[in-house]
């Protein structure tokens, strides 16, 4: 039974991944600002988590929502300008360019935890930051394509940083699961991101096609409602080795999607540095875990 259980939530946690690596695909088919779309996706998003905790009769724990609101509040505005820097790198570079940069993020995780953590720098987190670097470099400097690469790959360094950022600032809330951490973080990105658009005079509805519309709402139901659910509903009964091994499906399929339905292909020296990051970042990762578990 135990074994069921477990096959049913990597089963989860994979499709979760799957939808996550696809939102490349339909973001870079609404022609419409990225920070439209970002609030659109907040709101869309945190109304379906909504309605999963009044289905699921799930109690939101408001007291520990009151007590980590200034963290969440920090981290809800992270959220959605992270989201807006992602949809333009999508915009101004490739999607796999985009994405790539965009999983640089656990790289300066690893040397933010060894600043403000003062966690141990293994030798292992030591190798796999320097593959990363040097992948990022190899990507680079082979060139990233799009219609303004040099701003896309300003785009996806930024977004890369605030996603880092939004990793650690996760660290500092207590006693909320994922699923309500991230409704309370939608519902503040949505606040914020309403402000932004309103500042900015955008026009909200300025769509070019019912397409457009429709991935929208896709975007906010299957990449973010749909795709929170299951990552945080399967995430409690995997192990963290299990989650770090499979959270390299999102990257992975991206590429994959991108090449599939962008015809976006990357050269042998960008497979080789998208092998370096991914690989360096995964080492990194599963090394440690890896040894932490063979001392038990």
């Amino acid at each position: 039974e135990k074994l069921m259980t477990t096959g049913k939530a990597q089963l989860k946690f994979i499709i979760s991944m799957l939808i996550f690596g696809s939102i490349g695909l339909f973001v870079k088919a609404i022609n419409i600002p990225s920070s439209v779309i970002v609030l659109m996706r907040a709101i869309i998003g945190s109304l379906f988590l909504a309605i999963v905790f009044v289905v699921r009769k799930q109690p939101l724990n408001r007291k520990a929502v009151l007590n980590n609101l200034p963290i969440l509040g920090l981290s809800g505005l992270v959220l959605g300008t992270n989201w807006a820097f992602l949809f333009e790198a999508y915009r101004y570079t490739t999607v796999s360019a985009a994405t790539l940069l965009y999983y640089s993020a656990p790289v300066v995780v690893f040397l933010l935890s060894f600043v403000v953590f003062k966690e141990p720098m293994a030798w292992s987190k030591i190798a796999g930051i320097a593959a990363a670097v040097i992948g990022m470099i190899i990507v680079n400097g082979v060139g990233l394509g799009g219609s303004n690469p040099r701003l896309g790959l300003i785009c996806g360094v930024i977004s890369a940083l605030l996603y880092a950022a939004l990793m650690l600032l996760n660290k500092f809330i207590k006693n909320l699961s994922g699923l309500e951490s991230t409704l309370a973080q939608l519902i503040i990105a949505a606040f914020v991101m309403m402000l932004y658009v309103l500042l900015r005079k955008e026009n909200i509805w300025s769509f070019e096609s019912g397409l457009e519309i429709f991935l929208l709402i896709a975007v906010g139901i299957l990449h973010t409602g749909i795709g929170c659910y299951l990552y945080f509903s399967s995430m409690q009964e995997l192990s963290g080795q299990t989650i770090a091994v499979l959270s390299y499906i999102d990257p992975v399929s991206a590429l994959f999607f991108s090449a599939m339905f962008l015809s976006e292909r990357l050269s042998a020296m960008q497979m080789l540095g998208a092998l370096l990051i991914l690989g360096g970042t995964a080492f990194s990762q599963l090394y440690k875990q890896n040894s932490a578990r063979n001392k038990c």
